[in-house]
């Protein structure tokens, strides 16, 4: 760690001398004035959500059309209702609540064995590849042994290169679901989202429908059906459209939990469960900083939606497949970059109200002076954060089976129409629904949490001096483990 004025180590010395240097906060002053940042981004939000609004309007009645019984008929087709689908409604709604409590339950563990935790998820790649080479060995499909040994030598490396900084890791954790837990009112935005996420891609699937019919054109000769070629440009801007939208709901998440955790760093006396500082920054991205979430959300979009009509365009064979292959690799490569680029830059502009290129250049010149780059390549927090979120939807999937087997939720459909038992199935689909929600649901907080250690380790290299004033039991934390990570600095 450096110091922010002399680019040389902090000492405990220079820790002090900080703190007294001046009255005036790091946070008040690199605060931006009030005003909207990269508003043309923020009006090109808005004429997408009101073009597929128009296009509902317009093409997606057709959508909703069903075929009627007529109702002079005999009444002959009374046999083909369909099942009363309530009983899976309830399973999502029990994984909704369990999911929820499990989610509560791992943050509790995450800080009660955080290092525990990391050690695990950084050990489970390495034994979950030697169990795939030994079972490609015993079943004598060497060329999967070979690619998983291969596999397994990577993540022993990587697991032997990063072990001396997962105290550090578990400091950022700890510090970050602190932050988290002082304001939990932050992760009903991330519920929100999810349902405004689901709701737009209820609204987008309704229009993309309604368009397709429109310029498909389909012909069935000598029994098949064949339908014409897509409208490349028109599915261009409708995947643009529905990928954008995505990731300003997920981005302003991100902005929104740095902004709560850049006032619990600066500012501890304004937390609370779901007060000012939550509702404040909810309210400074969705207003003065939309602008700019807009702005980083679009051209990851551009490059999903890339990435998807070259997909199509495989598929239909209108690109040959090893040229399909190397664009579909080259632009994943730009979007993973992107992305990477855009999560830190977020982290500025959610702390400080920056705009979004000023905020890219001012992170990334911050890490470079001090050196941080190592810090910032390590994804051991990530790796912990999935991983719980995979065993809450795992457990939710289990308990849920639980419930298909001790109610007649499900019990209309436990036969089909010819009267064979189909009850294997519908623990499947039990299964499976638990699983998405679960894994949903938990995905939700562990995002809010990853938001936060990332602003952590930001405002760590930003603002020690603040961090030790007002949590210095969390800083003398921080800082020891910094140390073992980086032994040439104190």
């Amino acid at each position: 760690m450096f110091d922010a004025k002399t680019d040389g180590p902090v000492t405990a010395q220079s820790y002090a001398a900080d703190q007294h240097a001046s009255n005036s906060s790091l946070y008040e002053s690199k605060k931006q004035p009030k005003s909207c940042r990269d508003p043309i981004f923020a009006l090109l939000f808005y004429a997408n959500l009101a073009a597929i609004a128009a296009v509902v309007v317009k093409y997606g009645s057709g959508v909703f059309e069903q075929n009627q019984v007529d109702e002079g008929g005999d009444g002959n087709d009374s046999n083909s209702e369909v099942p009363d689908m309530v009983g899976f409604l309830y399973a999502a709604l029990a994984a909704s609540g369990i999911s929820a409590g499990l989610s509560a339950l791992m943050l509790v563990v995450m800080m009660a064995i955080p290092n525990i935790l990391i050690k695990v998820a950084l050990l489970f790649n390495v034994v979950l590849t030697g169990l795939v080479v030994l079972y490609s060995a015993s079943t004598g499909n060497f060329a999967a042994a070979i690619f998983g040994g291969i596999f397994f030598l990577m993540f022993c490396c990587y697991a032997y290169m990063v072990w001396s900084r997962i105290p550090f890791a578990t400091a950022n954790l700890v510090t970050g679901t602190t932050a988290i837990r002082s304001n939990c009112g932050v992760t009903l935005v991330g519920y929100i989202m999810v349902a405004a996420a689901f709701a737009w891609s209820a609204l987008w699937i309704i229009a993309f429908i309604g368009v397709q019919d429109k310029i498909m054109v389909c012909e069935t000769v000598d029994g098949q059906k064949t339908c014409s070629d897509p409208n490349y440009i028109i599915l261009f801007f409708m995947l643009v459209s529905y990928y954008f939208t995505h990731q300003v709901l997920k981005n302003t998440v991100h902005v929104t939990v740095a902004g709560v955790v850049g006032t619990w760093w600066f500012s501890p006396d304004e937390n609370s469960f779901c007060g000012g500082n939550v509702f404040g920054s909810l309210l400074r991205a969705l207003t003065s900083s939309f602008g700019s979430i807009c702005f980083g959300s679009l051209i990851v979009a551009i490059l999903q939606a890339i990435r998807a009509l070259i997909n199509v365009a495989k598929e239909n064979d209108d690109i040959g497949s090893t040229l399909a292959c190397c664009l579909d690799c080259l632009i994943g490569c730009l979007e993973s970059i992107m992305e990477y680029f855009n999560k830190w830059a977020f982290v500025y502009v959610g702390l400080y109200g920056y705009g979004f290129m000023e905020a890219g250049k001012s992170v990334i010149t911050l890490f470079k002076d001090r050196g941080w780059e190592a810090v910032i390549a390590d994804d051991l927090v990530g790796m912990v954060l999935t991983m719980l979120s995979f065993v809450v939807g795992l457990l939710t999937g289990g308990i849920c089976l639980f419930f298909e087997a001790q109610t007649t939720w499900f019990d209309e459909f436990k036969y089909d129409a010819e009267g064979e038992g189909i009850e294997k199935q519908v623990k499947i689909m039990v299964f499976i629904i638990g699983l998405i929600v679960g894994l949903v649901m938990c995905s939700i907080l562990m995002g809010s949490i990853d938001s936060a250690v990332s602003s952590v380790i930001v405002l760590f290299a930003e603002g020690p001096a603040e961090f030790e004033e007002n949590y210095p039991e969390l800083s003398r934390q921080m800082r020891d483990a910094y140390a073992i990570a980086h032994p040439g600095y104190e």
